[in-house]
């Protein structure tokens, strides 16, 4: 087994709970199936609960107000706005620029240039104005704590931002006038790398179960969800939101929008593509550096997140590629959406999310030093976390196949696979271990007879 570079290494084991787990939950997606499928019992009791995947404001309203028994595992850190809300991420990823450049650290500073200039608004309008004489072109602003594209929208001329001048926060005597919303306003990334002269992002999985160590694990999968109309920098098409904007809430309501495929494409499918067009080095250059920034976001966000033994978290990094093929950070989500649009995205999430739920491990079964968890890969453990031997020759395991046979255990306990849902026979043709992963799925869990009846019934939302 590979070392931990910075870490003495060692077990981890925890007291197995069995298999009566509790569950609680307010989703009806597919955290719901998956918890369901994994023989869970869901509670509505407020305190009687193994496992809570809760909405962030109940952890807001709540969590402070509780006490969680040993064993009690919930969804969401405290204070994960620190890294989730737009504004308050920059100013960490900012903050650790300069507490690296204080250091001495001037080298590794420099690599904190993967987040476009932004500024604050209303609060930092008078900079963003200096800027803006300086630079011009296209600027993108975003409310600083909506999703789903909501808010979003590009703009070249100052006087269409005119609301944004003042600062409308309340002073005590005065009366309090209309504020402005907060925003975060961006240098927009006006030159994409495209693939058939369309923009696309990529919406990468992270797991991280401790800030304090910080331990974290990156899923080998993923997607790009690209924009429905093919992409132009012209100033006159800025509005046009099928073209700039890569959020599936938008992009679905387009007329001639892609059931079938959602506009997306499995992040090994984008990997190959770039393989072929730039070669293996270049596009393993361009992934090493999509993990350096999940592990540099996190870092920068570290000594500010309340850490807590109970609490683990799944993020939706949203990172896109211009055409220096250059990656980056466009957001991270708390949230990530757990609904499916297709049957591939169904069983996508569904397999993601029973491999997070057996990192937290409610059930006791892993001895703890794992390093391979289904499709995620520890990457961080208070320490960069080597590569096993056999994958030498690429930075990166984002991107890669998930062997998902039962040959071997990948890191947990050896289980067997009717337990895991796991089954042997991974070699062959691909057609052929598409059709055991398939089966695989449809024998544990039911999830493609799920996914066939939301089909029918119009949308795999609940």
């Amino acid at each position: 087994m590979s070392k931990h570079l910075g870490t003495s290494g060692g077990g981890r084991q925890r007291e197995a709970r069995g298999p009566g787990v509790k569950f609680r939950t307010s989703f009806s997606n597919t955290i719901y199936d998956v918890m369901c499928a994994k023989g869970w019992t869901e509670t509505s009791s407020e305190t009687d609960w193994d496992i809570h995947w809760a909405e962030r404001e109940w952890v807001f309203e709540v969590f402070d107000g509780m006490h969680l028994e040993s064993h009690q595992r919930l969804n969401h850190f405290r204070n994960a706005k620190e890294i989730c809300r737009k504004d308050l991420l920059i100013k960490n990823l900012k903050k650790r620029r300069r507490q690296l450049e204080k250091e001495g650290s001037y080298e590794e500073a420099t690599q904190y240039d993967f987040f476009p200039v932004t500024f604050n608004l209303p609060r930092e309008y008078a900079l963003f104005v200096e800027e803006f004489k300086r630079q011009g072109g296209l600027w993108i602003m975003k409310p600083i704590g909506s999703a789903q594209g909501k808010g979003i929208f590009l703009f070249s001329k100052l006087s269409e931002i005119s609301e944004w001048r003042t600062d409308y926060r309340y002073k005590p005597g005065q009366s309090k006038e209309k504020e402005a919303d907060a925003y975060v306003v961006q240098r927009y990334i006006d030159n994409p790398y495209l693939v058939g002269g369309k923009k696309f992002d990529l919406r990468l999985y992270v797991v991280v179960t401790s800030y304090s160590p910080l331990n974290v694990w990156i899923y080998r999968s993923g997607f790009a969800r690209f924009t429905n109309a093919r992409y132009n920098s012209d100033v006159s098409d800025i509005t046009n939101n099928f073209m700039h904007l890569t959020n599936v809430a938008i992009q679905k309501t387009a007329e001639d929008y892609d059931k079938r495929t959602g506009g997306k494409w499995d992040l090994r499918r984008l990997k190959l593509h770039m393989i072929s067009q730039f070669g293996q080095e270049t596009t393993d250059a361009v992934f090493w550096e999509m993990q350096m920034i999940i592990i540099r976001s996190l870092l920068s966000a570290q000594g500010v997140m309340i850490n807590d033994k109970h609490c683990f978290e799944l993020y939706g990094y949203d990172i896109m590629i211009d055409d220096t093929l250059k990656p980056w950070l466009i957001e991270v989500n708390a949230s990530p959406s757990l609904s499916a649009n297709t049957q591939e995205d169904y069983v996508m999430k569904c397999e993601m999310l029973n491999d997070v739920l057996d990192i937290v491990d409610v059930e006791g079964r892993l001895r703890g030093d794992e390093e391979h968890v289904g499709g995620f890969d520890l990457v961080y453990e208070n320490g960069f976390v080597d590569m096993d031997p056999k994958h030498r020759g690429w930075s990166s395991y984002l991107g890669s196949a998930i062997d998902r046979g039962g040959g071997k255990s990948k890191g947990k306990t050896k289980r067997t696979a009717e337990a895991t849902g796991e089954v042997g026979g991974a070699e062959g043709k691909v057609g052929e271990k598409d059709k055991q992963r398939y089966k695989a799925l449809d024998t544990y869990s039911k999830f493609l007879q799920n996914a066939a009846d939301k089909a029918k019934s119009g949308g795999f939302a609940k």
